[in-house]
């Protein structure tokens, strides 16, 4: 029999690898999507919801979890809510690839530093909660970031603002449903399925689709992108259930950060002194805010803490 400090061991590790896999899994993708460049960006955006809504569909019929799906449907205020959030995550998706496929995944990755700054934001305006010092500076020094992209360059990085806002958005809308990843997904995939359905058909019958008619290989990627949207989201799932929520708020900016290095090195995108002192300035916020993340939650009792992971 073994030691039940040992299993909380054994499931800390399991969480932490299922968390590294998703976190970057999600950091390599802009590698996938460039590998698609060939199709217009919201062809791509149509078969990533579409073949989503078929993986996810899979796996609820292979689990025979029905059952969290027709609680939901006969939630009015849920499905709004939920129909909102396929709306958000598409504008998402949608801004993401075409970044990526637009070499400007510095930008994009330059959002996913800031939603937990974006989120803080909306605590203040929204919520009117009250920030401590630590998450007041890393605000501000976010915003300088930003600041000095805008000035330097003469525009705003809008890129980086709708990625975040939205995903900011769509990050506390799913903690207020409290909804599985799989059955949320296959919902909002649900609502946004008959349009993509739609448009691919038009685009194959029209004989400007790219599935089948381009390389064997385009095609491959199309459909397999249900699996590479749905598998890190149930990695991250998993792990949220194993490990404590401060070890993941650490772990969400391995993501970005292998984004960036693509951008950079791989795809040699331009990398300014300005982009320097914006990221510094960003990275500096986030480190703050992360501090203070987890000072708080050192504060709570050991059984909270976990409550929390298990419901991020």
């Amino acid at each position: 029999m073994s030691h039940p400090a040992a299993k909380v061991l054994d499931d800390k590790l399991v969480g932490l690898c299922y968390a590294l896999a998703a976190f970057v899994a999600w950091g390599i993708l802009p590698l996938y999507w460039k590998a698609l460049e060939v199709v217009p960006a919201q062809e791509i955006l149509a078969h990533r919801i579409f073949w989503s809504f078929v993986f996810v569909a899979g796996i609820i019929y292979s689990l025979k979890s029905w059952s969290s799906l027709a609680g939901l449907i006969k939630d009015g205020k849920s499905l709004a809510m939920i129909a909102f959030c396929a709306l958000l995550i598409s504008v998402n998706w949608f801004v993401y690839i075409w970044a990526v496929n637009s070499d400007r995944v510095v930008e994009a990755s330059m959002g996913y530093y800031i939603t937990p700054l974006i989120t803080v934001f909306f605590g203040i305006t929204l919520l009117k909660e009250r920030l401590d010092l630590y998450q007041l500076t890393a605000f501000i020094l976010a915003v300088a970031g930003v600041a000095v992209i805008t000035l330097h360059f003469g525009r705003i990085p809008w890129i980086a603002l709708v990625l975040a806002v939205t995903f900011a958005v769509y990050s506390l809308l799913k903690k207020l449903l409290k909804v599985d990843s799989v059955s949320g997904l296959a919902l909002e995939t649900a609502f946004i399925t008959p349009l993509a359905l739609a448009f691919i058909i038009f685009k194959q019958f029209s004989g400007t689709g790219s599935l089948g008619t381009l390389s064997p290989a385009i095609s491959l990627f199309l459909v397999a992108s249900g699996i590479v949207t749905a598998t890190p989201l149930l990695w991250f799932a998993k792990a949220a259930q194993k490990i404590e929520l401060s070890t993941l708020g650490f772990l969400q900016y391995i993501g970005p950060t292998i984004s960036l290095l693509i951008g950079i090195f791989y795809f040699k995108e331009e990398f300014s002194a300005m982009h320097f002192i914006s990221f510094c300035l960003i990275w500096a916020g986030v480190i703050v805010y992360s501090w203070s993340a987890i000072g708080g939650m050192k504060k709570l009792p050991a059984f909270l803490r976990q409550e929390s992971s298990l419901k991020s």
